[in-house]
């Protein structure tokens, strides 16, 4: 039997390499706005993050979510961030 192909992303704060669906993806639609893609296909340049609060909280802090994403984040989209960040859990225990 042959084995099936199981998508692998990185997190841009950890660069732990993950599966795809056990990561979160943040998308920079055509108009500039950074949103969380639930659907994982929306069209724009996508960047991945662990379901945890530490990564969230490194991503914001040192900016690497606005290189990965080549924007620069508003203060209204960053807080928003914040704010969805703070429901996670810090730690996750991945397969």
């Amino acid at each position: 039997m042959k084995n099936k192909h199981i998508p692998q992303r990185t997190c841009v704060a950890c660069r732990q390499i993950r599966n795809k669906k056990s990561l979160i993806r943040l998308v920079c639609a055509e108009n500039g706005a950074v949103e969380i893609d639930t659907s994982t296909n929306r069209p724009g340049r996508g960047a991945y993050l662990c379901p945890k609060k530490g990564c969230w909280e490194v991503a914001l802090r040192r900016n690497h979510l606005e290189y990965a994403l080549r924007t620069k984040l508003s203060d209204d989209t960053r807080q928003a961030l914040i704010n969805y960040s703070n429901n996670l859990p810090e730690e996750v225990e991945f397969e």
